[in-house]
């Protein structure tokens, strides 16, 4: 977690990106590849398979899937930065992933944006979560630092002019529960990916228990 001035947020950033740059991770995720991947039953329904790196992709407010993600990415080698979500809870990224490979912004400060563009530059995945979309002329110098970068930028509740790809996601069954016992073992996400690559795919993408991995596709 890194808290502080902007000034000070952006050198302790540097400063773990630099300790999170070791020799072993380039051999488990290749920063140049140019999708990043992800689970199994996401990447049939986005355009390559995985999230691209360098661009922005627009996702719906869905935690569950945003912590799918990040357990993914983390468990994979790979680094992880999360701006703005103070709620966000990363109990599965703990189980699941590696939660010494993600770093957590949950107060950016005035400049969030400044703090995402920094963690653009060496980690793989970066989810930053706001409100509204930036317009042209503020998103620039943003865009610039995605695309100078090797990271899959994944905005949540905000998005950047030119969004090529959109995740619309909600959670449809949990699994687990009885009547009014048990614990919740897995969620069911209901998921919808558009871009203008390709006509919009839906599927439903198992979180946590998993009797079937592969989600029930259908092209619109």
């Amino acid at each position: 977690m890194v808290g502080g001035s902007q000034a000070e947020q952006i050198a302790v950033l540097r400063a773990q990106i630099q300790r999170l740059e070791t020799p072993d991770d380039s051999a488990q995720v290749q920063p140049e590849a140019e999708l990043l991947g992800v689970p199994e039953g996401l990447s049939e329904l986005l355009p390559g398979g995985g999230l691209p790196r360098k661009q922005a992709t627009a996702c719906a407010e869905c935690a569950a899937l945003v912590v799918e993600l990040i357990s993914h990415v983390s468990a994979a080698g790979g680094h992880v930065g999360v701006v703005g979500w103070s709620d966000l809870s990363l109990a599965q990224v703990a189980e699941e992933g590696d939660i010494s490979r993600v770093i957590t912004v949950p107060d950016p400060g005035v400049e969030p944006w400044a703090v995402t563009g920094v963690l653009c530059e060496g980690l793989d995945l970066v989810v930053h979560k706001g409100t509204g979309e930036l317009s042209p002329t503020r998103a620039r110098p943003v865009l610039a630092k995605v695309r100078a970068g090797q990271a899959a930028l994944l905005t949540v509740g905000t998005r950047l002019p030119a969004t090529a790809v959109e995740i619309g996601a909600e959670v449809v069954a949990v699994h687990g529960l009885g009547r009014g016992s048990g614990r919740i073992r897995g969620v069911d996400i209901g998921v919808r990916v558009a871009s203008a690559s390709m006509r919009p795919r839906r599927g439903v993408l198992t979180c946590g228990q998993r009797p079937d991995t592969r989600p029930r596709l259908e092209v619109v």
